[in-house]
């Protein structure tokens, strides 16, 4: 047996890459055939029952969207036709906490819809920034036990987290968002969500484009500072879940704007950022926002188990004239967000009330397996001559489609020229942040290395803020030694 410490599969064969999947040419798909990533997302989806692997913690509300601007001519999907009004389903979560942790530790929020259209229901599983920490999936699962406890002390760990993100430069951006004043929103109410990931919509006659979606708060962008989060977290752990449940309650209902950057199909291919990149934000400047219709919620649940709980949203959840794009990410959620569900709550969890589709008839032959409520009857095959249903590959067929090719490679190598890891996080410090929140940033940071980090850790985490903005980072060494003395 060798002596090298090198990473191997379940079964202990050595694998070709920690960090990077399977790829067709640098920017490509991933590939399906890239067992250790299946692997790895399989096995991470069942390492914890029932209770959800991330987003553990969230609550949600029901209500609906409507839209107000005819974008008929960049989309087909019913929902975002002219004057159409489409039910919902709303979760609000944090990433790394338990079910029974504090709604106020600085953390990313999940943003997750479910709308309940008349061609099924269509899924869009975001977060409140429009950036993650990463840009491939082989690295989700690291990244999210770096967050959890530690198996020695059952404790979550600072020293564990920069330790992982100051070995990902990717995660710059997001960590400068988490570290910023959007790391603790006010409330639910208060804060933007985003799809992040970048999308496809093709309209009538099959043109096509690339998008992203920003659901911006009504009611304006409010934060909570630290020393008062690190209280209500003591005082209150379900203050955010209490909030938006006073709020629909009283008849304060709020509600979201939807507005989507759209960019030209044949664009992508050489703008400056990739656009199929989750680390990176495609500019505003480029790409101005334009307005789709309004989110409203108005209804509580009346059964949180059953109709949070048990809410399972799918990214593979893509209707008639959505489609998903190249997003690495995006396309290992298509196949883990599923596989987590059926893990977590069964096969059959789309039989679930708040999971089956309100406004759509199930054709399926998907029939049996636990907890199977409804089978189709026979005939149970396609295809058949008995009258079953059949696929109208004219009206439906795959149209949300691109062209890729190249060799397959494992690589993190870019073709669009400012693709860097720094670029982005440092012009949301310079140029997004005024000085107020530039300094609660600073002390963010600070306050967070101060907590455990070891010196090793330490001094990466300082080069690593020098990288994003060379002053920020000469100010958190600085508040670090200073604290530490």
């Amino acid at each position: 047996m060798s002596d090298e410490n090198f990473t191997t599969t379940s079964a202990g064969i050595p694998v070709a890459s920690d960090e990077h999947s399977l790829t067709v040419g640098p920017d490509g798909p991933i590939i399906l055939h890239d067992h250790y990533l299946l692997e790895k997302m399989a096995q991470f989806n069942r390492e914890r029952v029932p209770e959800r692997q991330p987003h553990a913690k969230g609550a949600g509300a029901f209500g609906h969207f409507e839209v107000t601007n005819d974008v008929s001519a960049y989309t087909k999907a019913d929902l975002f036709q002219p004057g159409r009004k489409t039910d919902l389903l709303i979760r609000f979560s944090t990433v790394a906490g338990e079910r029974g942790s504090p709604d106020t530790w600085r953390d990313p929020r999940g943003f997750a819809i479910k709308f309940y259209t008349a061609f099924g229901n269509y899924d869009m599983v975001g977060n409140n920034t429009p950036v993650f920490f990463m840009k491939d999936p082989m690295k989700f699962m690291d990244f999210i036990r770096s967050q959890k406890r530690r198996a020695d002390t059952n404790m979550r760990d600072h020293d564990m987290q920069w330790d992982y993100w100051t070995l990902s430069p990717e995660s710059a951006h997001q960590v400068t968002w988490l570290m910023g004043d959007r790391g603790i929103p006010r409330n639910w109410r208060h804060m933007n969500g985003y799809s992040s990931h970048t999308y496809m919509w093709v309209n009538a006659t099959g043109e096509k484009f690339w998008v992203r979606y920003h659901f911006k708060t009504d009611q304006g962008i409010e934060f909570i500072p630290q020393a008062e989060a690190d209280a209500l977290a003591g005082i209150d752990g379900d203050y955010h879940t209490r909030d938006l449940h006073r709020a629909i309650e009283g008849g304060d209902y709020p509600t979201w704007t939807l507005k989507m950057q759209i960019m030209p199909f044949a664009e992508a291919k050489d703008y400056r950022f990739n656009p199929f990149d989750l680390t990176k934000s495609i500019s505003q400047k480029d790409y101005p926002l334009i307005e789709v219709g309004k989110m409203t919620l108005n209804r509580n649940p009346d059964d949180y188990h059953t109709q949070i709980e048990e809410a399972a949203f799918d990214v593979n959840n893509l209707v008639p004239g959505i489609g998903a794009s190249p997003d690495r990410m995006l396309q290992a959620r298509i196949f883990s967000y599923a596989d987590a569900h059926r893990a977590r709550i069964g096969t059959n969890y789309n039989e679930i009330p708040v999971n089956t589709p309100h406004a759509a008839e199930v054709r399926s032959y998907s029939k049996d397996g636990a907890m199977r409520h409804h089978n189709p009857g026979d005939p149970v095959y396609v295809p058949n001559s008995k009258g079953g249903p059949v696929a109208d590959t004219e009206r439906f067929g795959e149209a949300a489609v691109w062209y890729a090719d190249g060799d397959l490679v494992r690589t993190a190598a870019s073709l669009h020229r400012d693709d860097d890891d720094w670029g982005q996080p440092g012009t949301l410090v310079r140029d997004v942040m005024d000085d107020a929140a530039r300094d609660r940033l600073v002390s963010n940071v600070v306050g967070h290395l101060l907590d455990g980090v070891t010196e090793p850790v330490l001094v990466r985490a300082f080069a690593y803020w020098r990288n994003i903005d060379q002053n920020i980072g000469d100010r958190v060494e600085k508040g670090v030694r200073a604290g530490a003395s």
